[in-house]
């Protein structure tokens, strides 16, 4: 169960809540040590006379909750009246097209029949003229179709019974036939907690942890530079680094911060325990349920207008970045000793169902096949179209040239320097030539552009011999989004054509920065919105970052990620319309 803090012991940071040293934490679900009257005197038993008991607001609640329900029960009414009509003109129209009418005059003479059943119900004169009553005889003595009749009859007699039988059920248990749930606790206290849970979504209040900075904090998230908000330390493990093989990773619950570059953590496994938590990971949590469906179906299409337009409302950018979950990986889904080694920042993971795995010779070594890279969908649903990884280490640099390798790649996309402040990638690849895991990598030429150089490699395992396009994009600013969007625009036509020119039987195109989330989403998403808007005249910002996140965690990792990406998308599409009026 998730406690909350009283408003007197949070700092008053915009997203998170810390604990101040000097103040012991208040509980918002604790009682008070002294209940007090109406008038500030303290409460006695046996003292009836106070009139702010909770007998009031309990009172005021059901009421609230009851005319919740009512509501609710009334747009629900109009929603299966509406479906009832659309079967009904449906059927009928079927009805009368079968008879040899044409399209638009069916339509007319379905609604004549709607009107027709109207009228019994309503004391109203026909809207669609006197006719209806003809047009009912004409129906009933037609022989040769009369099953359409009966059947669409049938279908408004089943929506009738199943809407009937729903709304009883929604308002004896609060929630419908096909929710979750429906049959546990009474409507009441259901409502209740509907209306609670929606106060609680409105106030934003994220759930209280104690916090301490990741031995990475700089250079976790790619752009926010480190607040200066302090922080309450809960105690260190002080154990010494030692091999791979004994090194396990820190039983942590995470809860990341959107758009920030610290990682708030609470050890929840003291000095010493050893309680394996790593296997038979528990069901997902009501909260993480809600969050899968909306990264399933959150959508939100742009037509080229909607789009310039939205690229300049900064609030409606922002509202919908922090209301899209960012999905990332608990880390104890990886339990695994040595594991720690494999990864560049210990909260940034692959998630589990889309990750790279590696052949290896012993597939029961789990490190052997771990690498920190995720499979991503691309335009139309193409599976494994991108892998989004980490920046290689120095411990990892082997693992990627074999993903490289293993996966036939043609292209690999860099967008981070070596160094920003501190070590944001290794460097992978040789001057000349070098030789990792039995395949040799060969530098063949190098090209310097404005914004990137392009390095062409030519590797060779055995008798096979592949080449190989590395874009390096170094003009991004350090802890920063760009300043104009045409350079990175640039990039992804360049990489879109140098993907159309690598051979049929290529693999996924490898794009990474540091952690491999931030700078790493905006280029995939812009790549697969400018084929959309291509080919739809439209864009689906909201559904693609949904998507990508689906697949790995934390995708446009900051909101100033997310409008870049609407704004190179605006220009883009300028130079769409610009093209098509020459």
């Amino acid at each position: 169960m998730t406690r909350r803090l009283s408003s007197s012991t949070r700092s008053h940071t915009e997203d998170s809540i810390f604990l101040r040293p000097d103040e012991d934490p208040v509980w918002l679900d604790e009682p008070a040590k002294t209940d007090k009257l109406c008038d500030g005197v303290p409460k006695k038993d046996g003292l009836p006379e106070c009139k702010d008991g909770p007998a009031e607001g309990q009172n005021a609640q059901g009421e609230e909750v009851f005319i919740h329900k009512v509501y609710a029960l009334v747009i629900e009414i109009h929603c299966w009246a509406a479906l009832f009509i659309i079967s009904q003109v449906t059927g009928y129209w079927v009805f009368f097209v079968v008879e040899g009418n044409g399209p638009f005059s069916s339509i007319y003479k379905a609604l004549q029949v709607i009107d027709f059943y109207l009228g019994f119900i309503l004391p109203c004169h026909p809207i669609f003229g006197m006719d209806s009553m003809v047009l009912m005889r004409e129906v009933v003595n037609t022989k040769e179709h009369n099953w359409i009749v009966h059947g669409t009859a049938g279908i408004g007699v089943a929506i009738c019974v199943i809407m009937v039988i729903h709304m009883v059920w929604k308002w004896r248990y609060g929630s419908g036939l096909w929710s979750s749930g429906s049959g546990s606790g009474t409507g009441t206290g259901t409502a209740s907690r509907d209306l609670g849970d929606r106060r609680q979504s409105v106030s934003r209040q994220p759930s209280f942890t104690l916090s301490e900075w990741t031995d990475a904090q700089e250079d976790l998230l790619d752009l926010d530079p480190v607040p200066q908000t302090p922080v309450f330390d809960i105690g260190t493990d002080t154990r010494t680094e030692g091999d791979a093989a004994t090194l396990t990773v820190t039983p942590v619950g995470l809860q990341e911060r959107r758009g920030s570059n610290v990682s708030l953590t609470l050890d929840m496994c003291t000095p010493g325990c050893t309680e394996p938590y790593g296997y038979g990971a528990s069901p997902l949590s009501p909260r993480d349920q809600s969050a899968q469906e909306y990264l399933r179906q959150g959508t939100h299409v742009l037509t080229p207008a909607m789009l310039h337009t939205r690229a300049m409302d900064d609030q409606s950018l922002q509202s919908e970045f922090y209301e899209t979950p960012m999905n990332f990986v608990d880390p104890k889904e990886y339990n695994y000793p040595g594991l720690v080694r494999k990864n560049r920042y210990k909260t940034i993971l692959p998630n589990t169902h889309s990750r790279v795995i590696l052949k290896s010779l012993d597939e029961e070594d789990f490190l052997t096949t771990y690498i920190n890279g995720n499979y991503l969908k691309g335009y139309g649903g193409e599976e494994r179209a991108y892998i989004a990884t980490q920046g290689p280490t120095v411990n990892t640099v082997g693992d990627f040239w074999r993903m490289v390798w293993q996966e036939k790649s043609p292209i690999i996309v860099m967008i981070t320097n070596l160094e920003e402040k501190n070590e944001k990638c290794a460097e992978y690849w040789p001057e000349d030539t070098v030789t990792h895991e039995g395949i040799q990598i060969t530098v063949v030429s190098v090209t310097q552009e404005d914004d990137y150089s392009l390095r062409v490699f030519t590797l060779k395992s055995g008798e096979e011999e592949r080449s190989l396009k590395q874009y390096w994009y170094t003009s991004w600013p350090d802890q920063k989004t760009p300043d104009k969007a045409p350079p990175l625009l640039e990039l992804v036509q360049e990489v879109e054509r140098a993907r159309e020119e690598a051979p049929p039987s290529s693999g996924p195109t490898i794009v990474h920065c540091s952690a491999g989330i931030g700078r790493t989403g905006c280029f995939i998403a812009t790549s697969i919105l400018c084929k959309q808007l291509r080919t739809e005249g439209v864009v689906d910002i909201l559904r693609t970052t949904c998507q990508l996140r689906l697949d790995r965690g934390g995708m446009i990792q900051t909101c100033e990620q997310y409008q870049f990406v609407h704004h190179v998308l605006s220009l883009y599409e300028k130079q769409l319309s610009h093209t098509a009026e020459e």
